[in-house]
């Protein structure tokens, strides 16, 4: 598909998330219920050492929110996107900084802002991240959706749309860490490369 104009950048095709991935660390985080509190605990305490200023970002918002839905769903996205990439991609995934933070917050409001300045738009830019990270995003949805259906009655919608633009930037930032990997890159299954 194509798009008339975006603020956010291209993820290079080395950066795009594999599905088997997600799906691995999906259960991975699922598996064991008994256990599943310690483990999200010790996996935050891993994402906070190894990106700290996403980390700090992403707490000190949930931090602010005032729905258990949003903080919950808030917390275990983050956790998803950022023990994914970590495991796809490892030691190639460079520290986030505050400054790259800011500029995928300041790009995704940017974005934003071109898309409601123009009528003729018909692409969200949450619509231009899934084209960037389809796997990722599919994946995000389906969580969203499940949450939303389960607390409807009691879910703060203002609130998970807050966590959900925080859940693209850190897919952003991300993305934008990490590094090519050494020696020659493939082409993807899908054609780019």
């Amino acid at each position: 598909m194509w798009v008339r104009s975006a603020a956010i950048r291209p993820v290079p095709p080395y950066a795009r998330m594999p599905e088997e991935t997600l799906a691995t660390v999906e259960e991975w985080l699922g598996a064991d219920e008994e256990h599943a509190e310690h483990r999200l605990d010790d996996t935050f305490g891993r994402f906070e050492s190894a990106q700290p200023a996403l980390a700090a970002r992403i707490g000190a918002a949930l931090g602010r929110a005032n729905d258990e839905v949003a903080v919950a769903l808030g917390y275990f996205l983050s956790l998803l996107v950022w023990l994914a990439f970590d495991r796809a991609f490892g030691a190639r995934v460079a520290e986030v900084s505050e400054l790259a933070v800011r500029g995928v917050e300041e790009s995704l409001a940017l974005d934003e802002e071109l898309r409601r300045g123009d009528p003729a738009e018909a692409v969200d830019s949450d619509e231009v991240v899934a084209m960037e990270q389809p796997h990722v995003l599919e994946l995000v949805h389906q969580h969203l959706d499940a949450a939303l259906d389960a607390h409807a009655e009691r879910a703060d919608v203002d609130a998970v749309h807050r966590v959900y633009r925080l859940i693209l930037v850190e897919i952003l930032a991300l993305s934008y860490a990490t590094a090519p990997p050494a020696g020659p890159v493939e082409p993807s299954a899908e054609g780019d490369a």
